[in-house]
C-alpha cells in the first residue's frame, strides 16, 4: 500500500498510473492502481510527519485507517503528544 503527500492528488496519481518517469518507482508495472483514501492535511510540515508514521505502519493497521477504524486525527495527535514530550524533556 503507497503512502505519500502532494498538492494534486490527481495529476499525481496520473503520473504514478502512467509510469512516468515523475511516479514512484516502486508503483512501475503495477498498474491499474486505485485511490483509497486521500485527506487534505493542510500544513505541509505536518503533512510529512502523517507520511512518516503511516509509513512505517504495519499493512493491517494501515487498512483499519482506509477502513476508517484508525482516524488521521489519532495519528496526528500521537505526533502532537511526541513532539511536546520532546519540548518539555520528557
Amino acid at each position: 500500500m503507497y503512502t505519500g503527500i502532494t498538492t494534486d492528488v490527481e495529476r499525481r496519481f496520473e503520473e504514478h498510473e502512467s509510469g512516468d518517469k515523475k511516479g514512484s518507482k516502486y508503483l512501475r508495472g503495477k498498474a491499474p492502481l486505485t485511490l483509497v483514501m486521500k485527506k487534505k492535511i493542510g500544513d505541509r510540515s505536518m503533512a510529512l510527519k502523517i507520511e512518516a508514521k503511516v509509513k512505517k505502519l504495519p499493512k493491517t493497521k494501515k487498512e483499519l485507517l482506509v477502513g476508517g477504524k484508525i482516524k488521521i486525527r489519532e495519528i496526528k495527535g500521537e505526533i502532537n503528544s511526541a513532539e511536546g514530550n520532546k519540548t518539555s524533556g520528557n
